[in-house]
């Protein structure tokens, strides 16, 4: 069976960036379950691994526009520190949630922190880089019902949402 829309892969991957240090790996745990076709992971990858079958091994290299997107500079904001009331103790790298103007929560991260100012950023870290993926396809099934009507993969029959 090969890699296409509505199938459930497991695969196993390591990421790079450009300097070919490693950002993130399955090695040493289980294969990362995917339902493909429906934006569980970044759309490059997504149609890099369409057609691929059980074996495969792939080496691909994943542009900003097919993964977290060009990095935008009004996603970086000051912000008085009072805007924190509640937040015991701020500190850079640490990521806090926020709402856009229309009540969506996203993530931003503490970049910088001065006197009275915060600044925030909302670009994920992996935004405006190339990423390098080594991936081999462990496994390829039909997808469940349950998991094409909640469009993500339910683990051993669990589901917890």
């Amino acid at each position: 069976m090969k890699v296409g829309k509505d199938k459930v892969v497991l695969m196993h991957y390591t990421l790079k960036n450009d300097a070919g240090e490693v950002i993130d790996s399955s090695d040493g745990a289980d294969p990362l379950p995917f339902l493909q076709g429906h934006g569980n992971i970044i759309p490059g990858l997504e149609s890099a691994l369409e057609g691929s079958k059980v074996g495969d091994k792939l080496d691909v290299s994943i542009k900003p526009e097919e993964g977290y997107g060009e990095r935008m500079k009004d996603a970086i904001q000051e912000i008085p520190s009072s805007a924190l009331q509640g937040v015991d103790e701020v500190k850079v790298g640490m990521q806090l949630q926020s709402q856009d103007k229309d009540g969506n929560a996203f993530l931003v991260s503490v970049t910088k922190i001065e006197d009275d100012k915060i600044t925030v950023d909302g670009n994920h870290p992996l935004a405006g880089q190339t990423l390098h993926f080594s991936v081999s396809i462990e496994s390829v099934r039909k997808a469940e019902a349950e998991e094409l009507s909640h469009g993500h993969v339910h683990a051993d029959g669990q589901h917890n949402h």
